[in-house]
């Protein structure tokens, strides 16, 4: 009797376990990236926040807002990068 008693509250211990994992990681998934960070993770993945125009030969401009100024990166075709900063 008193070991079918400790088989059942160790079996009751690691479904507690188990059951706190789960919330844990459902807590973690269900946070966002904070407001400083540059990128959100969606699908598991870095996505850039900025507006980001992509044309078909490869270059790009994407254009990022932090409180009153704006960030512009530029990258083109050949592959030069260009950063700029305006503050109004």
């Amino acid at each position: 009797m008193l070991k079918t008693y400790g088989k059942a509250l160790v079996i009751g211990g690691i479904a507690v376990g188990v059951a706190a994992g789960f919330a844990s990681a459902a807590l973690a998934q269900a946070q966002s990236t904070p407001k400083s960070w540059n990128y959100e993770i969606r699908d598991g993945k870095r996505v850039p926040k900025g507006e980001r125009v992509t044309k078909p030969d490869g270059s790009w401009r994407e254009e990022t807002r932090q409180g009153k100024c704006v960030t512009i990166k530029e990258r083109t075709a050949a592959g030069e990068y260009k950063e700029s900063r305006r503050c109004d």
